[in-house]
């Protein structure tokens, strides 16, 4: 059994040290913003996709390509536009004539068949393209006419939008935003991040960065995350705190029935626990603590609860009703044996 646990703790102290090393690599490019890089590479390591949200110029596009660099994978990134269709992503039959002249349709794959997808400002597309990404992000696999096609392992999608633009853009549904593990917002640098940043990108040098890991290798890490510890009372607590956003159940509190329209489907409780895995892991340790769950809270579900106008009239963000329900819901304390 020890022999085991120390060959367990030898993969994850290794995992560990590739993700300090991707950390190191895409700091190469980008300063700062080092909780937005480690909730993307949480998603990288369970499989999740994420939504990119901030203004402008914060390298939300560059953040992505880079992190795609230092991973040996393919990557394709669509620029959403208002007359972008579906055939764009997920490809088109086309009709082909061979030398003696029989006719045949032949499938040309769109760049959705990658293994990363950057969907650059997604919210610019309408419904009808947003929703050619609803199966393969839920499935990894997409339907042409009667044959369904599997996507390349690992898939991830990382869409970007621009949350204060409001001319122009098509707010995403509620069922294609829940499909998000993470919605990441990407805020402006500090003094001293922004003066490295002025000073790193004025100089017209382009740094190099180095791959890391390969798809197969991401594949290996995912299973490893997967075999990371849950107990009990984490598991209670990921549930209490999930149906705790919902006003409709009578164990909410008083401040969520006043506030909130509607709360977090089951799919959060299990990001929250997935996500809580990758942190554990991705700091050497093989079990979830209360904290792990505590610093993913906010990403898992702050696009999962809907505040309503009281809400907003009171100056009340989800993010600040996430922040007092994680402050109300008791820590599970572990049971002790004599």
């Amino acid at each position: 059994m020890s022999s085991t646990q120390k060959s367990l703790g030898e993969i994850l102290q290794e995992f560990s040290h590739h993700r300090q090393v991707m950390q190191q690599e895409l700091q190469k490019v980008i300063i700062g913003q080092d909780e937005v890089i480690e909730q993307l590479f949480a998603a990288v390591f369970t499989g999740g996709h994420c939504l990119l949200e901030g203004v402008p110029g914060l390298a939300k596009t560059m953040m992505v390509s880079t992190l795609a660099k230092i991973i040996d994978a393919s990557f394709n990134r669509i620029q959403f536009t208002p007359d972008l269709m579906p055939s764009d992503i997920i490809g088109t039959n086309i009709l082909d004539e061979d030398a003696s002249g029989k006719r045949s349709f032949r499938f040309v794959q769109g760049p959705i068949f990658s293994n990363i997808v950057l969907a650059d400002e997604i919210n610019r597309t309408p419904p009808k393209t947003q929703a050619a990404l609803l199966q393969a992000m839920q499935e990894r696999e997409i339907t042409v006419g009667r044959t369904t096609y599997e996507l390349p392992q690992p898939f991830f999608t990382i869409a970007t939008q621009n949350p204060i633009e409001q001319e122009g853009t098509y707010p995403l549904p509620e069922a294609q935003l829940d499909r998000f593990m993470f919605n990441i917002k990407v805020g402006y640098p500090s003094l001293a991040e922004e003066e490295m940043i002025l000073t790193a990108t004025t100089r017209n040098e382009k740094p190099e960065v180095n791959k890391v890991l390969s798809a197969r290798a991401i594949i290996n890490l995912q299973k490893l995350v997967n075999r990371v510890a849950v107990s009990e009372q984490i598991v209670k607590y990921v549930a209490s705190i999930v149906r705790a956003t919902r006003p409709g159940n009578p164990e909410a509190p008083e401040f969520i029935r006043e506030l909130v329209d509607w709360g977090a489907g089951p799919r959060a409780g299990q990001f929250l626990i997935q996500g809580g895995k990758a942190i554990a892991a991705m700091d050497g340790r093989f079990s979830i603590a209360v904290d792990d769950v505590k610093r993913i809270a906010i990403p898992v579900l702050r696009h999962r609860v809907n505040a309503n106008f009281q809400a907003q009239a009171e100056g009340m963000t989800t993010e600040d009703i996430v922040v007092r329900l994680l402050e109300e819901i008791p820590v599970p304390t572990a049971e002790k044996y004599e």
